[in-house]
């Protein structure tokens, strides 16, 4: 493989390290709440971290980090993206920054979305990055080939796919792989969310939508698998807030689960940056 270096012209991604894709096949499963907090985990880890923000029908990103009344800037080399904290260790850039009002709708055919996802790729200024962050819509329809396709040139780390254990989102993920396949996207592992709640009085954990899905299609698929996150009411309640849950909720049955797929993450960036 070509080194860092070695690669065509970049622009305005020519300081970002590592370009990590969270996919899933159904909706509702948690990419964002993955996105979000594998940001927080990596931030927590060192690490300067962008997150791209192309779903453009429910841009929920700038609402979990608290965000949401930013505006969005330009320089001489595009949009600059909206930091979140002082240090300006997390970068943001969303569909969500650019709506007149929160609640108006993107009421767009493909060629215009697609076109949105591409400025988005070459026209934001992130600066230097450890890692870029791409959370994306369900499916793997138009936006998600112009987003792989458009990335392609600079060699991304790989997708982590998002589950929720049911056999019916499983299902949906596993033509998720296929896509994966298809487009030539490797992929770091499976994440199997909403995987059991955690009681906020005694903290036991019941499978409400049943456990080991994610896990089972991981193997089925010769992936890895990165963790199961439990449905936990403080993860919840930080991400409505706009809070740091990685700082703040150390004791929680999923801090284990989030770190320990940012650890994932981390190692399979090792090998590219020696």
């Amino acid at each position: 493989m070509l080194p860092f270096f070695s690669l065509p012209e970049r622009g305005n991604l020519a300081g970002v390290h590592h370009v990590v894709l969270v996919l899933s096949g159904k909706g509702g499963v948690g990419k964002s709440t993955v996105s979000t907090e594998l940001a927080l985990a990596l931030r927590h880890a060192g690490k300067k971290v962008g997150i791209l923000d192309v779903d453009l029908c429910g841009p929920s990103i700038p609402r979990m980090l608290n965000v949401q009344d930013r505006d969005v800037h330009q320089c001489d080399s595009g949009w600059v993206p909206v930091f979140v904290d002082q240090d300006k260790s997390i970068s943001l850039m969303s569909i969500g920054f650019l709506l007149e009002k929160p609640d108006d709708a993107v009421v767009w055919r493909g060629p215009k979305k697609n076109a949105l996802i591409k400025q988005f790729i070459s026209d934001v200024a992130w600066g230097d990055l450890d890692f870029l962050i791409v959370d994306t819509p369900p499916g793997t329809s138009d936006e998600h080939i112009t987003a792989v396709e458009s990335l392609r040139p600079y060699r991304p780390l790989g997708a982590v796919l998002v589950t929720t254990p049911q056999a019916v989102s499983v299902g949906d993920v596993r033509r998720e792989l296929t896509f994966c396949k298809k487009t030539g996207l490797k992929v770091i592992g499976i994440v199997e969310n909403m995987s059991g709640f955690v009681c906020p009085h005694c903290s036991e954990c019941t499978n409400v939508f049943s456990k080991g899905g994610g896990q089972e299609l991981a193997q089925h698929a010769g992936v890895p698998f990165l963790g199961c996150v439990p449905l936990d009411p403080q993860l919840a309640r930080s991400l409505e807030e706009g809070g740091d849950f990685i700082q703040e909720f150390p004791k929680s049955p999923a801090f284990p689960a989030l770190t320990s797929i940012a650890q994932h993450i981390l190692s399979a960036a090792s090998p590219r940056s020696s």
